[in-house]
């Protein structure tokens, strides 16, 4: 029995920005594996197309003219449970990026990431990954440790600690590694680094990349010995 070709991702774009919001549309529209549901400059604009569009991808831009980035994303979370949400963002904006991983955020990347990596962020995003342009990993992961927040308790659900190569892998993740180049990188296959990814979901009682990230890191798990 022929396999059923993959069906195209779906993405919608809120970005105010018109050259930036008709460069990632074309990205989109351009590549055979993913399709554009929609692309909108507003906030209110993009609250109001959520239910009919159904995006299996998000891509909003935080710094909207009307409606915060932050409130859309917060309401595709509420209404829409399987979109996977990135932020396009500009260096030097943790705060805000801090605030879009609380709200349900998993990648980032920045405003001037080319074509083929805007599609590889999409792609590697719903194969269970947390895209993020490297120079944005860096940024929030030392806005994180820069907090100084007490070392959480662990939890009845935070299992044993991570092994070895879990530890690896997130590590690569935070530093903003796609699946497929975390396994380059660590020679061992992608669906290897999928399963470790998934072990240590579990483990963290997480259910994002971004989220494994934060709290890995809150529990110093990322901290060389």
């Amino acid at each position: 029995m022929a396999r059923q070709p993959a069906a195209m991702v779906r993405v919608m774009i809120v970005e105010d920005d018109d050259v930036t919001r008709e460069r990632f549309a074309r990205a989109i529209s351009s590549d055979p594996r993913t399709t554009l549901a929609q692309a909108v400059s507003g906030g209110r604009e993009a609250i109001a197309h959520l239910p009919a569009a159904r995006p299996d991808v998000l891509l909003v831009d935080l710094g909207l003219p009307d409606v915060h980035g932050i409130e859309v994303i917060r309401h595709a979370e509420r209404t829409l449970s399987d979109c996977d949400i990135i932020v396009i963002t500009v260096f030097g904006d943790e705060r805000n990026v801090l605030e879009s991983i609380e709200a349900g955020a998993t990648g980032y990347v920045l405003k001037d990431c080319s074509d083929p990596d805007l599609v590889d962020h999409v792609l590697d995003l719903r194969a269970g990954g947390a895209p993020m342009s490297p120079g944005i990993a860096r940024m929030v992961l030392k806005r994180l440790r820069a907090r100084g927040e007490p070392r959480p308790q662990p939890s009845a659900k935070v299992e044993a600690v991570l092994t070895e190569r879990e530890t690896d892998v997130l590590r690569l993740i935070a530093r903003g590694y796609m699946h497929s180049e975390v396994a380059a990188k660590l020679a061992i296959s992608p669906h290897t680094v999928g399963s470790h990814v998934k072990n240590t979901y579990r483990k963290l009682a997480v259910n994002s990349a971004a989220a494994a990230v934060m709290r890995a890191t809150q529990l110093r798990l990322l901290d060389r010995p």
